[in-house]
């Protein structure tokens, strides 16, 4: 194992700045190859409804699989985080995904898809988690995961806008093809990774270094599961609803994919400010918007309205998650809870996506049956604003102390 290491560590370039924005870049690709089907979450429930003519529920269970199996994953990730080379664990497991994507490919039972790609996750999630505690040994963990959203808004936007089309060519298969793509890319880039030591420990909230910050990382953690549950079930089931207004496919996808592409806005926005100025008010703003967007999907009927929504959502989504999961990164000194971060993000997405798609059920094709689901999910948004207020303004005043 040792000599296996050494190879890899052979292809890092020495010249390579850890914290430059190539590094990050390759960074963000590394943890993205775990988790990119997330990313287009919309085009994988219904490509499973139409090309292997899955109910909405059951094509709703398999994504929601597949994020549980990812949570624990990243569970996992969290007890191995700086105990393994991080390096191997990383190549290893992204063969492993090329695998089980492949296995996929073939599936056309949704129980069996169910099971497998719950297994799926479980790999991808242990590789976001161990990525994740790398993320947390970079200067400014904030900027890292804004370039992690940047890698997966504007690729989730190109797989959102055509795989729904793809599949109607190529049947289902092409949506794991895609994942199997994806995979490869990230292991050639893993190779230039350089080596990230351990940061030296933050100052606690009382004054004194330490290596962790407990109740307002909670609160953070809570947030962010609250916020990813709140985003990800309207998100996963996005296209049913807007097909129950009576919008066309063609409208449909075009602007989800768009507003995926504004996610990346969202995300270079906080690699930019986050050094710059406080984080606590443009954090508030942008998780009330998406709040405020998320119920006006309830009046999809008006295409602006679906349009403008989905836009508003994917720049805030990303804007926000980046200073969470930056947050949770930067009360803790080891990389740990990085990877814990990575669990709660997970367990809401796949909280999310299930509870919605239950809630919508077999009448999805009514659009009166996203009412109670959309009001729902507002409600966690404003919830996970609340619990995020006061880390925000913890961590605000530790960085941008008065001058004496």
């Amino acid at each position: 194992m040792t000599a296996i290491t050494t190879k890899l560590s052979l292809f890092a370039s020495p010249r390579q700045s850890a914290h430059g924005l190539l590094a990050r870049f390759c960074l963000a690709m590394l943890a993205t190859a775990g988790f990119f089907y997330v990313n287009i979450i919309p085009a994988l429930v219904d490509g499973l409804v139409t090309g292997l003519g899955f109910s909405t529920a059951d094509a709703g269970s398999v994504a929601s699989s597949n994020i549980y199996g990812a949570a624990v994953g990243a569970l996992v990730a969290v007890f191995l985080a700086g105990r393994t080379s991080w390096r191997l664990v990383c190549g290893s497991l992204l063969l492993l995904l090329i695998s089980v994507d492949l296995l996929s490919s073939f599936i056309t039972n949704a129980d069996w898809l169910i099971g497998i790609r719950f297994g799926h996750g479980c790999i991808g999630g242990l590789l976001v988690g161990v990525a994740y505690s790398i993320f947390a040994r970079t200067e400014s963990p904030e900027k890292t995961f804004g370039v992690l959203l940047v890698v997966q808004y504007g690729l989730g936007g190109l797989g959102v806008m055509y795989l729904p089309s793809l599949v109607v060519d190529f049947g289902a298969p092409v949506l794991f093809w895609s994942l199997m793509l994806f995979s490869a890319v990230s292991f050639c880039l893993l190779l230039l990774l350089p080596d990230y030591p351990e940061r030296p420990p933050v100052v606690n909230l009382a004054g004194e270094a330490s290596p962790m910050a407990w109740w307002p990382l909670l609160a953070t953690l809570a947030a962010l599961f609250l916020f990813q549950a709140g985003n990800n079930g309207p998100y996963a089931v996005v296209m049913g609803l807007a097909k129950s207004f009576q919008l066309e496919l063609d409208y449909i996808s075009r602007w989800l994919g768009f507003a995926a592409w504004l996610g990346v806005v969202g995300a270079v926005l906080v690699i930019v400010v986050s050094s710059r100025m406080r984080r606590l008010v443009p954090m508030s703003v942008a998780m009330i918007v998406t709040a405020w967007a998320t119920w006006s999907l309830i009046y999809s009927d008006q295409p602006g309205v679906f349009a403008l929504a989905n836009c508003l959502v994917g720049i805030t989504w990303a804007f926000v998650v980046a200073y969470l999961l930056g947050m949770a990164a930067e009360f803790d000194t080891k990389g740990r809870m990085a990877a814990l971060a990575g669990f709660a993000s997970k367990m809401g997405l796949a909280t999310g996506s299930l509870v919605a798609a239950k809630m919508v059920g077999d009448e999805g094709a009514l659009s009166r049956s996203y009412v109670p689901m959309l009001g729902v999910a507002g409600a966690m948004l404003v919830l996970a604003w609340l619990l995020a207020m006061r880390p925000a303004y913890l961590l605000d005043r530790s960085k941008f102390k008065p001058r004496a």
